[in-house]
């Protein structure tokens, strides 16, 4: 809980304050006792435990998804141990300690809550209000991790710049740029399919066989000009996707998700009909699929 301010007074929101929580503060102390006691958690640093917190984090993300609050209450205690630990280690060297941690936030919240802490009417516009953070910074992307997915990171920057007004004015401007883009990629992708042609023609002169036609590449093949394209083709996606209100990560994991459901269960129904799903063509398996998404 935060000390008292400078006027005597606790925060508002220290009212909410329950029996039970002063058992996060364990979990420093919990870090505290290894850090003594065990030679690994000795040596370890805010470096070498980076790639642990992303993780942990992943597997915090993972039990969401599932629902499963039995994993989701073990996962947020590997989660909150790697927190405490990073806040342990910065007391050490002098940079800082739970206190300044609380506090920060606890500043950061009540400035972006006024209608809240303070006696402003309605919430303020979000975007705006971390836009105008992000200003005192001098850099829109200021605070966006190197380190997140990269449909997430799109959408980030892309709601960072639409906070100064740089955004289309409606969906019509994304999906008509995701038109834009699928053509160009098309004609990339022509262009390289030609070249491959003309390549496989040359290696065939002066055989009097039919050259084959080029088998279509292995991810990591591209040129770079397809790669161009497909990468300004996702953006574009992933602004449509934002201009409808859905998360591209949420959303294209959903779609992965369910395609592996019913590839499953396609596969089952071959199966049950003896059919040799592995070697069968194209037609056939898709009557399969077809079945599969009626009875979804």
């Amino acid at each position: 809980m935060q000390e008292p301010t400078a006027a005597g007074l606790e925060p508002l929101h220290a009212e909410e304050g329950r029996e039970g929580d002063d058992a996060l503060a364990r979990v420093l102390a919990l870090v505290r006792f290894l850090r003594v006691r065990c030679p690994w958690d000795a040596k370890q640093t805010p470096q070498t435990l980076r790639p642990y917190l992303l993780e942990e984090a992943h597997e915090v993300a993972d039990a969401i998804r599932a629902g499963d609050d039995g994993d989701l209450s073990g996962e947020l205690g590997d989660l909150l141990l790697n927190v405490a630990f990073q806040i342990v280690l910065a007391e050490e060297r002098g940079a800082f300690a739970a206190a300044d941690v609380v506090e920060a936030l606890e500043a950061k919240m009540e400035a972006r809550h006024p209608h809240v802490y303070g006696d402003a009417d309605a919430p303020p516009d979000w975007e705006s209000l971390k836009a105008a953070e992000r200003e005192s910074a001098g850099d829109p992307f200021h605070g966006v991790s190197a380190g997140l997915d990269p449909l997430s990171r799109a959408a980030r920057v892309q709601e960072r710049m639409a906070g100064f007004g740089f955004d289309w004015p409606d969906l019509a401007g994304p999906v008509e740029k995701v038109r834009e883009e699928t053509a160009e990629l098309e004609h990339a992708a022509a262009e390289d399919a030609a070249a491959l042609g003309r390549a496989a023609a040359g290696d065939a002169s002066g055989s009097h066989a039919p050259a084959a036609p080029p088998a279509p590449p292995r991810i990591g093949e591209a040129s770079p000009e397809v790669v161009d394209e497909v990468g300004d083709l996702l953006f574009a996606v992933v602004n449509a996707s934002r201009w409808v209100g859905a998360h591209p990560a949420n959303a294209l994991l959903g779609a992965v998700e369910k395609f592996e459901r019913r590839c499953r269960r396609m596969i089952e129904l071959a199966e049950s009909r003896s059919l040799e799903w592995k070697g069968a063509d194209l037609a056939t398996l898709d009557a399969v699929w077809e079945e599969v998404k009626a009875d979804e």
